[in-house]
């Protein structure tokens, strides 16, 4: 059973999982998407995902807070600066995680981990497609005025 078990350890102390787990997020925020394996995505996922909701809020607090988890200036800069005004609106889930197959030295699950709003090619696709308005299956209204004329015509002549 795996009850109270919620942080996956991912074969690492405690200091060494919040250095790489530190690391990964600032790669993440600077470079917009990483690949790395499905587990360490997971794992990044839920570290940091609260620290871009902090970022929405600019105040001193809040940035003393992210950079006790990051810490490295330019990172935190970035995410206060440029990310959280792109993803303002959004309420929630701002990475995606795509699996991309294994790994080929050691057959390992391998997936991108990438921030939600920095992916133009996957939000063109969403933004161009049209949502289609539901037609009925009856004939519906038939053109009555066209054959009324033609037949008024017809007896001028």
């Amino acid at each position: 059973m795996r009850h109270g078990k919620k942080v996956n350890h991912l074969g690492r102390q405690t200091a060494h999982r919040k250095a790489m787990l530190a690391n990964m997020a600032c790669s993440l925020i600077e470079h917009k998407r990483i690949n790395t394996t499905v587990a360490k995505a997971k794992a990044l996922k839920q570290f940091v995902e609260p620290l871009i909701t902090k970022a929405k809020n600019d105040t001193t607090h809040n940035r003393r807070i992210v950079f006790g988890r990051i810490r490295q200036k330019e990172a935190v800069t970035e995410l206060f600066k440029e990310v959280s005004v792109k993803v303002g609106d959004r309420p929630g889930g701002y990475t995606r995680i795509i699996k991309m197959g294994n790994r080929l030295g050691d057959n390992a699950d391998m997936a991108m981990i990438e921030l939600v709003d920095y992916n133009e090619i996957y939000n063109a696709g969403k933004a161009v497609k049209k949502k289609s308005t539901r037609r009925s299956r009856r004939g519906g209204s038939k053109p009555v005025a066209a054959p009324v004329q033609t037949e008024a015509k017809k007896e001028e002549e």
